[in-house]
């Protein structure tokens, strides 16, 4: 081991460590190895939780160096006033999370509860479950608040139940999320200097994209104008008019109510031949396949012109800089049968799993269920997503509640985030109640609600984050890693040198023999199981 390495490693080890002996010594006070529910201290319902203080232990892990600001969150901070549980919250960076976690794992030491699913993955949960405790019957017994919501929404009890038929993690419903997922966006300005309407079709798409290329939109005098540019990953979009749609990133999709693999199908096949035939005109980034991330948004933010005509994106505000007001985006481009696909989700991409965990080393979990219940009200949840009544939101006479202007020199996005524990954690706000939140619609979560009515109604119901047991999880890596690898580089080199008619019946043939079949077994396996949950 290089002397970096294990300095490293050290490092980690060290500050595991710390943690572990933190967790230890706190964990749930001097139960005297009572549960909460055998002691007369734990009120069944009502507030306060416990009648004697006693603390919890929870693990949180945060993008990069975020830091614990949330945790100055008036909601959060008179919860343990009202609940009598003082968290002990334990922060985390997801840089370097990922040793960290695998030692946590292997030594067994856990805090009292795991909060936020970028801690702990399904295959992390699956074969690890001795660690974890089944929650149905604290839900049952302690949670009402999760239970309505789950008889409201039951897409939360499907994407949570595990494939022994128990849940072990608490799933959340964000509020104010979108349908669609990436959408068509374009030059607006280049299309005005040329006289040019917004492209519906893909052959109308083609002729703008030409026109592009030959006319100099960005006047500059130079044949510099890239017509579509995009990542690797975002040149999947361009395939959505022939009815490929991937939200979550299985080379699956349904069809006709069945699970299929769509790189095998006769779709994919024509979607390749007209994605080739743009690349062989030029009108595609010549460098889709080998550009990174700083070299696309080189491209997105060049300082003297715009340099890219068509891509797929969140929001145009989020990556063209100085050009964005340049952009718009359109609705859904139709395909060769007339009809338009958009990657996207008809439930909304809303639904999260893993976002709350007890552990099986927590003295206290009931009264950990009741505080996690605390959570799954709509105003916990838009407090728990934005920030606090008026800190982030200001609550109306008339019941609406608006989102306050971020301070001077940050932005939006950055402000939510330092005020609430957004993405991750528990929280359900009813679609019922979405009327009542004002947001902004020129930009950030409001321009996204305002454009997904372009695109929202061609969303196509996509094959669903299911899980998997843990000897799936034992088999899927081979089999992905070989599968997805050969598609991803047979499809680059078809979209950019040709050749899929004459290589296809070989190419099939490779796939079976990596194990396609079965591959595609466990996935139709896991989809069953998931439609079975009721």
């Amino acid at each position: 081991m290089g002397k970096k390495r294990a300095g490293k490693l050290l490092v980690t080890l060290g500050l595991v460590s710390t943690l572990l002996v933190g967790m230890t010594a706190c964990s749930g006070g001097d139960s005297g190895g009572k549960t909460a529910e055998s002691s007369d201290s734990f009120n069944q319902t009502g507030l306060p939780i416990v009648k004697e203080p006693i603390t919890l232990n929870v693990l949180t892990v945060r993008w990069g160096n975020m830091g614990d600001t949330f945790t100055k969150n008036t909601w959060l901070q008179n919860l343990e006033k009202e609940t009598n549980i003082k968290i002990n919250w334990q922060v985390m960076s997801s840089n370097d999370w990922g040793e960290q976690k695998s030692i946590m794992l292997a030594s067994g030491t856990l805090p009292d509860i795991v909060f936020g699913d970028i801690a702990f993955s399904d295959s992390d949960i699956v074969n690890n479950l001795s660690l974890f405790q089944p929650l149905d019957d604290y839900i049952d017994k302690y949670m009402p608040n999760l239970k309505a919501a789950m008889e409201e929404s039951p897409e939360l009890k499907k994407l949570s139940t595990f494939p022994d038929g128990k849940m072990y993690s608490l799933p959340a419903r964000l509020p104010s999320r979108p349908v669609t997922q990436n959408q068509p966006v374009i030059n607006k300005a280049w299309l005005d200097r040329l006289g040019l309407q917004v492209p519906g079709t893909i052959d109308e798409l083609h002729q703008v994209l030409k026109a592009f290329k030959e006319n100099d939109p960005n006047g500059n005098g130079k044949k510099d104008e890239i017509p579509y540019s995009g990542s690797g990953d975002i040149s999947m979009d361009l395939l959505n008019p022939f009815g490929i749609t991937d939200l979550n990133g299985t080379g699956m999709m349904i069809k006709d109510g069945k699970p299929v693999y769509y790189p095998t199908s006769e779709e994919y096949k024509e979607a390749i031949k007209w994605a080739h035939q743009l690349f062989s005109e030029g009108l595609i980034d010549q460098e889709l396949f080998t550009q990174d991330n700083t070299m696309l948004t080189a491209k997105q933010q060049n300082p003297d012109v715009s340099l890219v005509g068509f891509t797929h994106q969140w929001t145009p505000d989020a990556v063209f800089g100085k050009w964005k007001d340049e952009y718009v985006t359109i609705p859904t481009i139709s395909g060769p049968d007339g009809k338009r696909y958009q990657v996207g989700d008809p439930n909304g991409l809303s639904y999260r799993r893993n976002e709350l965990l007890i552990t099986t080393t927590c003295k206290y979990p009931e009264a950990a269920a009741r505080w996690a219940d605390q959570f799954y009200t709509n105003e916990a949840s838009i407090q728990n997503f934005w920030g606090a009544i008026d800190t982030v939101i200001k609550k109306n006479d008339d019941g609406t509640y608006a989102l306050m202007n971020p301070p001077a020199g940050t932005s939006a996005d950055a402000w939510y985030w330092e005020s609430s524990v957004r993405d991750f954690g528990p929280k359900y706000v009813s679609p019922s109640f979405e009327k009542n939140i004002i947001l902004d619609p020129s930009n950030g979560d409001g321009l996204k609600l305002t454009i997904d009515k372009l695109g929202k109604d061609y969303v196509t119901t996509p094959f669903p984050n299911v899980m998997y047991t843990a000897e799936e999880f034992q088999e899927l890596p081979t089999l992905t890693t070989d599968i997805d690898t050969y598609v991803r580089t047979t499809r680059a080199q078809w979209i950019t040198k040709g050749g899929i008619d004459e290589q296809w019946d070989a190419y099939i043939k490779k796939l079976n023999e990596m194990g396609l079949e079965r591959l595609v077994t466990i996935r139709t396996d896991a989809y069953e199981r998931y439609n079975s949950v009721k």
